[in-house]
């Protein structure tokens, strides 16, 4: 077992906002799938361009982040986060652009510095990286690791990469890739370090990690009772204080799933074929293989589930009720999947910046903790 050095206990200072404000933003993992209402199957160039006028629109609106993820499968288009940002970079303005996640167990994280580096230079000093173990495994045989070193490699991958934020020339040596002796690492970002967050499922094993590190952690919170993830927040941020990391510097982002209309009536009407259509093509379905039942979605999207479906009055009761247990940063939402059109996708993001966000905002402000204008 790879074992983290007791003298690795690198904080990254992470983007506070545009104005220390409490933060919203929209991920995708562009998965290709065909539309269960009128059976039409985008190409993987028509994704592609969907993902960019999605950021495109949510840097207009005044969201602050947009994240993309990593697959590498014929029914995923990303999989190579950096490149699809820079070309999001040269289309927008202000929103910050990260991964969601980068796989790092299978990528070599000089590599992955040096291209978030370079996406860092051409945004004006935009980029973050979230990076995971990935929910999938195809990366692992693609690139030639064993899927036995599953938690080694991330474990001594996120060290090396966040000493390579610290520092223009490392040596280092370690099991996975060979070693620096006294390597240039070019470019440097903008930035004075490249924002990390690790992004965790559900493991305290990840949590810790995350702490110990002193990087933000990025929690999937994608159904069931936001309470019970609660102890992975505690774990995160008791771990982040034992390792010498000030409380503040240990930020927190909530991802789920979701959708936005007018009423919740018709965001549940609207989103549930394609909500049941992904879980069906990419969550495994229930346990006999059966399409999501209607009832097992109005299940999970009631108003105490973190599914975020609903008018914009729930989701922001949904947000703020999530903000007391987990006090916190950041919020992103997954709006385009299962094959739902891009209008509604678009609708969902006018809908979280002009409807959601401020109202988030003006209460969260009213304990100090936030800035409610930009």
């Amino acid at each position: 077992m790879f074992v983290i050095k007791e003298e690795t206990k690198i904080g990254v200072p992470l983007n506070e906002g545009r104005s220390g404000q409490f933060e919203f933003g929209i991920y995708t993992l562009g998965d290709i799938s065909a539309d269960p209402v009128s059976g039409r199957l985008p190409s993987a160039g028509e994704r592609m361009k969907e993902i960019v006028a999605a950021a495109k629109l949510a840097d207009e609106a005044g969201l602050d982040v947009f994240g993309v993820g990593e697959h590498h499968r014929l029914d995923f288009v990303i999989s190579s986060p950096p490149v699809v940002l820079a070309a999001i970079a040269s289309a927008t303005k202000q929103i910050r652009l990260t991964s969601a996640t980068t796989v790092l167990g299978t990528s070599d994280p000089v590599r992955e510095f040096e291209d978030f580096s370079t996406l860092d230079l051409l945004s004006d000093g935009r980029a973050e990286m979230i990076a995971g173990r990935g929910a999938y495994v195809e990366s692992f045989p693609l690139f030639g690791h064993n899927l036995d070193d599953y938690k080694d490699l991330f474990y001594e991958k996120i060290n090396l990469l966040l000493q390579l934020n610290e520092s223009d020339r490392i040596s280092w040596n370690g099991r996975f890739r060979t070693s620096l002796q006294n390597a240039e690492i070019a470019p440097r970002p903008l930035q004075p370090r490249l924002p990390v967050w690790v992004g965790v499922g559900g493991t305290p094993q990840s949590a810790e990690l995350a702490g110990k590190l002193g990087t933000g952690m990025a929690l999937a919170i994608l159904g069931g009772d936001p309470a019970k993830f609660k102890p992975l927040v505690d774990v995160y941020r008791a771990a982040g204080i034992r390792a010498g990391h000030k409380l503040e510097a240990l930020k927190v982002a909530i991802t789920s799933h979701g959708y936005i209309a007018n009423s919740s009536q018709q965001a549940k009407d609207e989103y549930y074929p394609y909500y049941a259509h992904y879980v069906s093509q990419f969550m495994g379905g229930n346990a006999r293989g059966e399409r999501l039942a209607r009832e097992q979605f109005e299940q999970l999207a009631n108003p105490v589930n973190a599914l975020a479906v609903g008018s914009p009055e729930q989701i922001i009761e949904k947000i703020l009720a999530q903000h007391e247990l987990f006090g916190h940063n950041r919020f992103m939402a997954q709006f385009d999947i299962g094959g739902i059109p891009f209008s509604k996708v678009a609708a969902s993001i006018e809908l979280l910046a002009a409807k959601v966000a401020p109202v988030v905002r003006r209460e969260l402000s009213k304990s100090g903790l936030y800035a409610e204008q930009r």
